[in-house]
């Protein structure tokens, strides 16, 4: 089992986020994720900074700890020749330490460049194929082109590639990506634990790591804890159907209107209790998932480090999964 650290690009700045890298190694996780967004989810988060210029400084200032994006759309925000060369040059950089998260969307993050973001499902999907085909290529060195049916590449070549190219984690939220992840991605990620996305994954032939984010909000008492994450984070309990396709935080705002401090405990970890962490960690455990990513929306980072070094790093590292 590996421990991972989400790193908040919508709720910090990008010095803090830096620190919080730093920290996350010397209190033991296995690796930092960081979200890719252009706009946070709500306007109180307050932030949202490249995440490619937060990975490289803190490949700068690490040793040990992994990297990953969680998740890039290498499609319409990005083209996918910009992010075959991104991960390669932080893959040299953090000197194989970096992991290439990646995923079809939301329209929250790119709608922004005003080239439109596909209405259907179907359509994401086969824009996300066409980028992981394309970086695929682009990686396999030497001047490249494509034709495809959605994205082109023109007599292009990535000159610095590492000996080893970054393992690609496709997000899924259905049958369909985790196919697209076992077809043409080095692992899974997710962020329900649905034991399905973990069947149909390995269907496609994949056998690789299985990311999942684990909601939690760390403080000295349940409420504080609840109170904060409801701040911040209450949109997460709105749905993939929702979360893809609104455009602004202030639609988020909205949407997330009527959820309660209630809801907010039923699906996070919320207090100083480490044993409500391992029963919400479980499930993604017995889904199949084998990278856990401590996703905490609370109060304070520093006292959440402490904790998880304390009381959760051991325990989490030991959960198995139990019998249907």
């Amino acid at each position: 089992m590996q421990i991972g650290y989400k790193l908040a690009a919508e709720a910090f700045g990008p010095a803090e986020l830096v620190r919080q890298a730093v920290r996350a190694e010397a209190a033991g996780f296995d690796f930092v994720e960081i979200s890719d967004h252009y706009h946070p989810w709500l306007d109180n988060q307050g932030h949202s900074p490249f995440a490619w210029t937060v990975l490289g400084s803190i490949a700068a200032q690490t040793e040990r700890i992994g990297l990953a994006t969680g998740v890039t759309c290498p499609t319409v925000r990005y083209h996918p020749a910009i992010i075959a060369q991104a991960a390669a040059t932080l893959a040299l950089l953090s000197e194989g330490r970096f992991t290439l998260g990646v995923g079809s969307g939301e329209r929250l993050n790119e709608h922004v460049v005003g080239e439109g973001f596909p209405v259907d499902v179907d359509g994401r999907h086969r824009l996300l194929r066409e980028a992981l085909e394309i970086i695929r290529l682009l990686w396999q060195g030497g001047y490249q082109s494509y034709d495809g049916r959605y994205l082109k590449l023109s007599d292009a070549r990535v000159f610095d590639l590492p000996d080893e190219p970054p393992l690609i984690a496709v997000a899924a939220g259905g049958a369909q990506a985790a196919g697209i992840a076992g077809e043409l991605g080095d692992g899974l990620f997710a962020t329900q634990p649905e034991p399905e996305l973990v069947t149909h994954y390995r269907e496609a032939g994949g056998s690789g790591p299985r990311y999942a984010e684990v909601p939690m909000a760390w403080a000295p008492d349940e409420h504080t804890a609840a109170r904060a994450a409801h701040d911040t984070s209450r949109w997460a309990l709105t749905g993939w159907k929702v979360m893809s396709e609104l455009p602004n935080p202030v639609n988020f705002a909205a949407a997330a209107a009527t959820v309660r401090e209630e809801d907010i405990l039923k699906k996070f970890a919320c207090g100083p209790d480490p044993q409500r962490y391992l029963d919400v960690a479980q499930p993604f455990v017995d889904a199949g998932f084998d990278h856990l990513v401590m996703q905490n929306a609370g109060p304070d980072p520093d006292g959440f480090m402490d904790f998880y070094r304390a009381e959760l790093d051991e325990p989490l590292r030991k959960l198995m999964a139990q019998p249907a």
